[in-house]
């Protein structure tokens, strides 16, 4: 296990145009001068929050996992985000966590918006993910899952949340401060990764994306403007900390039950 260096990209996003955001993405990630090992894209970064699935979905086979594929290609790095996904019928705020050899993971949202009718349109995940890198286990959520502490519990099987949100700037308090309590409360580094700008709902955002450490200090922190910042996770320093104040060992035993169990 190395250090991560972890590269996180907030800016606005253009409603209902794809192909615009795609491209837009891909000259900030092209524009990167440091390597990195994974670049995080907010929730919906080709769409924005829609709730109009029959005409801005895709599939597993449409043209943005296409591109997510050729972009970890091509920087040879990780490149993850949430998209709008058809699949056998169904509708999901899918994340994608696709490796630069074209191996890719998915975890589709779990906790759907319902003040948004998000939960009127898309059908919701039915299982916790963690991915690995470079000996880093990962846990993906998106958005509305930051608000559910249960689902996001640390069962000693991971060291790094990753939140991609579109979250409204009339809530930005909850989301500084949810952020930081997910990562005191399950000894990880977060990372949430959040969009600017007004979307075509004329719902305003201010970003307030963050990577903070294991006690909640942030790495990196920025609102209300678009900006891309490359930080360095460090393993050593997240495995000194367990050790001096091992919180996890006196952790509930629990077990969650989804819709298909």
């Amino acid at each position: 296990m190395r250090d991560l260096k972890l590269s996180i990209f907030q800016t606005a996003l253009q409603w209902h145009q794809p192909e615009v955001n795609r491209a837009h993405f891909e000259e900030l990630a092209l524009a990167l001068d440091e390597p990195t090992d994974v670049i995080v894209l907010p929730e919906m970064f080709s769409t924005g929050f829609t709730m109009e699935v029959e005409n801005q979905a895709e599939t597993m086979d449409g043209e943005t996992v296409a591109w997510m594929r050729e972009m970890a290609a091509r920087k040879g790095a990780v490149i993850c985000g949430s998209v709008v996904i058809e699949d056998e019928g169904n509708y999901y705020n899918r994340f994608i966590w696709m490796r630069a050899d074209g191996r890719f993971a998915t975890y589709d949202k779990r906790h759907l918006f319902r003040m948004a009718k998000e939960d009127a349109h898309y059908s919701a995940g039915v299982r916790r993910v963690v991915v690995e890198l470079e000996g880093w286990r990962i846990c993906p959520q998106v958005c509305y899952d930051l608000r559910f502490p249960v689902w996001s519990r640390n069962r000693n099987d991971y060291d790094l949340l990753i939140y991609v949100a579109n979250w409204p700037s009339a809530r930005r308090t909850s989301w500084q401060t949810l952020l930081r309590a997910r990562a005191m409360e399950n000894l990880c580094y977060v990372a949430g990764v959040n969009r600017v700008g007004t979307d075509g709902n004329d719902v305003t955002y201010s970003g307030d994306s963050a990577v903070c450490d294991y006690v909640g200090r942030d790495l990196v922190s920025k609102a209300d403007e678009p900006f891309v910042a490359t930080v360095s996770l460090d393993c050593e320093k997240l495995e000194r900390f367990r050790k001096k104040f091992p919180a996890h060992l006196d952790a509930d035993d629990f077990t969650i039950h989804t819709d298909d169990e």
